[in-house]
């Protein structure tokens, strides 16, 4: 037992350590560090170079804690009147992102031949971008305080909260549910979000109040463990974790979220590598070479959907033409939430595991540069037809 014990840490420090080297690389080649931790997991799972024999299972539960963890922090940055009002201003430009970045995924599942389950499933993970790749390109290269990045949020927000009905519906049907008892799910899912929304709205300012403490040690444990208390009734209501998680995150305001953002941050760092090294355990690094052309396929089909879609939502808002292109070039990464989808379907279709991994390291990589060289981009008329205009 001493022994098995000794390897747990010595397997669980090179780990960790090998990902420290990752992030260091990352950061001085300028690319986001999350689709880099998921080819060490790649490296280190089923037909990659080494096993983690002893501590795989440690590795799982760190996992669900780092999903649980990205979608707290993801909640801290948005009020429940922040996400009113962006509700209200971007609902047609959510359902435009939808129309055009689901569709993609969900005809290339049945292409494949993937059950339309498998294909919806598909479907979320091209629709979906990352909110936290986002927000860290939108802060290194400085353009927070750009127009376009208002609405480039506003899409991102109109997202995470489409995961709370989409997340227990294909749950429901994946895993063997009655129409009426999938419907019953979604029905409870949204009833306490909004219950909840609701009371943040209402009391917010006085739970938050009640939850901060003067102690960093008392109020670590007590969002961390509140969080993971919530999530874990959550998910044994089949509402899902991820969506309990959020809910806490937006429910709190005031002081309690500045701090609670500088307590959890570390943590959620290190969690979200674990979680993308998970995935990458999972998936059989034999069947990427097979599903490589289509993840090439479906990922420029994304770029071009996601350079209309923020396109087309920041000239509703009446952003020039730079803009428009830079905001279609943040929404291109895909990061976490595609992961947390596919990892919901990897047990059915291994294939799908394969495929998600290789489409969210191209887009991610692609979205990186993209956004970061797109002021570069020429998107004005030609010479010669402004002279043609001119002349007539």
């Amino acid at each position: 037992m001493h022994t098995g014990g000794d390897l747990l840490i010595i397997e669980l420090g090179a780990v960790v350590l090998g990902l420290a080297i990752v992030a260091r690389l990352a950061r001085r080649i300028g690319i986001p560090a999350l689709p880099l931790y998921l080819l060490v997991g790649l490296a280190l799972g089923e037909g990659g170079l080494v096993e983690l024999p002893a501590s795989a299972e440690f590795i799982e539960a760190g996992a669900e804690i780092g999903v649980i963890l990205m979608l707290l922090m993801l909640g801290l940055e948005f009020s429940t009147h922040e996400l009113i009002v962006n509700v209200r201003r971007s609902t047609l430009a959510g359902i435009v992102d939808f129309v055009l970045n689901f569709a993609p995924g969900f005809v290339a599942g049945l292409i494949l031949d993937f059950d339309p389950i498998i294909a919806g499933l598909l479907g979320g993970v091209t629709y979906i971008s990352s909110s936290g790749i986002v927000a860290k390109l939108v802060a290194d290269l400085d353009r927070i305080g750009n127009h376009e990045t208002s609405v480039v949020l506003s899409v991102l927000v109109i997202e995470d909260l489409a995961m709370v009905l989409y997340l227990p519906i294909v749950s429901g049907l994946l895993f063997g549910g009655s129409v009426l008892s999938t419907t019953l799910t979604v029905v409870v899912s949204l009833a306490a979000v909004i219950a909840v929304l609701g009371v943040a709205y209402l009391f917010g300012d006085r739970l938050s109040a009640i939850a901060l403490s003067r102690s960093s040690e008392a109020l670590l444990l007590t969002l961390l463990g509140g969080t993971l208390l919530v999530a874990g009734l959550a998910g044994r209501l089949n509402i899902s974790t991820a969506v309990g998680a959020f809910v806490v995150g937006v429910a709190l305001s005031g002081e309690i979220v500045s701090r609670a953002r500088g307590l959890l941050l570390p943590l959620r760092n290190l969690f979200a590598a674990v979680f993308f090294v998970f995935f990458g355990l999972q998936v059989d690094t034999t069947l990427i070479p097979g599903v490589a052309v289509a993840a090439l396929a479906i990922a420029a089909v994304t770029v071009v959907t996601k350079l209309a879609t923020g396109w087309i939502a920041a000239g509703r808002a009446g952003i020039g033409k730079p803009g428009r292109l830079r905001a279609g070039a943040a929404l291109i990464a895909h990061g976490e939430f595609s992961v947390v989808i596919a990892e919901l379907g990897i047990a059915r279709e291994s294939n799908l595991g394969a495929l998600a991994a290789a489409y969210v390291i191209i887009l991610t990589l692609v979205g990186a540069v993209l956004y970061q060289f797109s002021d570069s981009i020429p998107v004005s008329r030609p010479r010669w037809r402004a002279r043609a205009g001119r002349s007539s």
